[in-house]
């Protein structure tokens, strides 16, 4: 019976505990701390939620503006490849101008220097003639005649090579 009476006794400890703690509304402190605690964590949860929209929005957004970089990047490389292809073009054109206003500028310092050849022998010939028909009607003929058809002579030599 001494081991029932521990027991007893015991259970009369447990039972008057028990009544202390709900006299002293213990339970209800423990359901409180209990529901401020689910509270906090609800809040944290809330917080937490937010804070993963936040930083989803924040997300979409660096990915548009990256986007719109990247987009912005091969507009400005085509920009560049077509301002590339206009200067080009310009070059080429001015060159191939340059090219032909040279060959005009040669081409006519050819023509020009034929035209002085051609002028410089027509001066020869008509020096030659004339000094050889100088000796000749020298040798032949004198005074006024001899003078008159000189004159009438030279005016014909000028009249033909002009």
């Amino acid at each position: 019976m001494q081991h029932l009476d521990a027991t007893f006794w015991a259970l009369v400890a447990l039972v008057i505990f028990l009544g202390i703690v709900v006299y002293v509304k213990m339970p209800g402190a423990i359901a409180k701390s209990l529901d401020s605690r689910a509270d906090k964590i609800r809040n944290e949860l809330e917080e937490a939620r937010k804070l993963r929209e936040e930083a989803q929005a924040l997300l979409a957004e660096y990915q548009k503006k990256r986007t719109e970089a990247e987009k912005e990047a091969g507009e400005i490389v085509e920009a560049a490849k077509r301002e590339a292809e206009a200067i080009t073009a310009e070059a080429k054109q001015k060159t191939e101008e340059y090219v032909t206003r040279r060959t005009a500028m040669a081409e006519q310092k050819i023509a020009q220097a034929e035209a002085e050849a051609m002028e410089e022998v027509r001066d020869s010939a008509v020096d030659m003639a004339f000094a050889a028909a100088t000796q000749i009607l020298g040798d032949k003929m004198s005074g006024k005649a001899a003078t008159d058809l000189f004159k009438k002579s030279l005016a014909e030599v000028k009249t033909r090579m002009n």
